[in-house]
């Protein structure tokens, strides 16, 4: 099997679900020339949160990895939907940006964002090495633990 996205979707054993649609007055993307943004994704697996709560509080790190993995799975869902179920056009990821539902005293959150980053270097290659901002930050939508928003190049 060539080494493609998909191919290296399936050798991790992740099925992208099905885009998620809005939960309020917003598009899931936007595209500006070679540029599809995407809104931020919670970390939803068959339609619920699978993890909530804060860091540094009830959530662990490990979770909080696991979250952030989560919703980089969901982030490519909506890029291939936007790019008509073509991954192959994604000509590389740019940005990152990665909010994580905090106690104050928590200022571990790159480490949470880890869990979203080592999983997209490893389905995209060196196509999703990527900059990043990892944000603590009080609350988030729905009590979940993690979002993160995406910008990438498309071809």
């Amino acid at each position: 099997m060539a080494d493609t996205i998909e191919s290296r979707l399936q050798a991790a054993g992740v099925t992208l679900p099905d885009a998620a649609a809005p939960a309020a007055n917003y598009v899931p993307t936007v595209t500006f020339g070679n540029i599809l943004q995407t809104s931020g994704q919670l970390p939803l697996e068959n339609g619920a949160l699978a993890v909530t709560g804060k860091l540094g509080g009830t959530v662990s790190l490990e979770d909080g990895q696991k979250a952030a993995r989560v919703c980089a799975v969901n982030v490519l869902a909506q890029a291939k939907s936007a790019l008509g179920g073509d991954l192959s056009r994604i000509g590389r990821l740019l940005k990152l940006t990665v909010f994580v539902s905090s106690d104050p005293s928590f200022t571990e959150q790159h480490k949470v964002a880890n869990g979203a980053s080592d999983f997209l270097v490893e389905i995209l290659g060196d196509k999703g090495r990527h900059a990043r901002s990892a944000v603590g930050v009080p609350a988030l939508p729905m009590d979940a633990a993690v979002e993160i928003e995406a910008m990438f190049e498309i071809v």
